[in-house]
């Protein structure tokens, strides 16, 4: 069954936690630990007792979940039903265990209001795309089911500042951007995490979105155990020298905040790695 949870305990925290049944990604992850480790650290690390925090393609909650611990209010974007409700348990979990605030806003991130379809994953479950008007169901998800959901603007909901932002839409990053650009000129101090698919986004090039993040200020690098600034076109190179299909790479960004986070061990092997993936 589509919405079939099981529930496991969040490493830490000891809270109870759902995740989907039968998901072959997001839920085994966590059910052994951890999700997306090096992007949890660096999200962490700039999360404080009262920040604000968007998550945009929450899923089942773990990064809501996560900054609620931190003690922060967060608005989560979540689209698809029975995820949405699992989200919302995950949340109320936190918050009766006097963990920070959240509000589950049940639709897709996008530059305006409406509805869209989405196509549901088989078995990765974090792996629903919204799909373009007309636009048919991607080659490589196989058949499956396609679904209508809302899609709702940031900037209709959340008033800055922020100082987290987290976009991990498969494909619809760009369009999300677009929906929260006051947000974003409200909030100078702030961290982002980005998932940079080029195979499925949706609205922009990758060139045109990368661009339009370093034309804002941020500094940008991969989200990696040491991460190191890096120009755009290295970031786009990149991204282009993996599968097309399977590739992409999850980036982390800063404005007005350190971008280092770690020891000054972590800043030397950033500095190698950066000297390394140039040669």
């Amino acid at each position: 069954m589509e919405n079939a949870t099981r529930t496991v305990k969040l490493r830490g925290s000891g809270l109870d936690f759902e995740v989907l049944t039968g998901d072959t990604i997001i839920g085994p992850a966590i059910e052994r630990g951890a999700w997306e480790e090096h992007e949890t650290r660096l999200f962490l690390a700039h999360l404080r007792p009262g920040a604000r925090v968007v998550d945009l393609g929450a899923n089942v909650g773990w990064f809501t979940v996560h900054a609620m611990l931190a003690g922060c209010e967060v608005h989560a974007f979540e689209p698809v039903p029975w995820i949405a409700d699992v989200l919302e348990r995950n949340a109320r979990t936190a918050e009766r265990a006097g963990f920070g605030r959240a509000i589950v806003h049940r639709a897709a991130a996008g530059s305006v209001r409406g509805t869209a379809r989405i196509a549901l994953a088989n078995s990765n479950f974090g792996d629903n795309r919204l799909l373009d008007v007309r636009a048919e169901r991607p080659a490589d998800m196989g058949t499956g089911r396609e679904i209508e959901i809302a899609v709702e603007r940031v900037d209709d909901h959340v008033r800055g500042p922020v100082s987290v932002l987290k976009i991990d839409t498969q494909g619809s990053e760009w369009h999300a951007l677009q929906g929260a650009r006051e947000l974003l000129e409200a909030s100078p101090r702030i961290a982002l995490l980005l998932e940079f698919w080029p195979y499925a986004l949706r609205g922009a090039t990758p060139e045109e979105l990368i661009a339009h993040l370093a034309e804002r200020g941020f500094t940008i690098g991969k989200a990696t155990a040491a991460p190191y600034p890096m120009s755009a076109a290295r970031i786009v190179r990149q991204a282009r020298d993996r599968d097309p299909v399977k590739g992409g790479l999850d980036l982390y960004g800063t404005r007005g905040l350190p971008f280092h986070v770690g020891s000054t061990l972590d800043y030397a092997r950033a500095q190698w790695r950066s000297w390394r993936e140039a040669r």
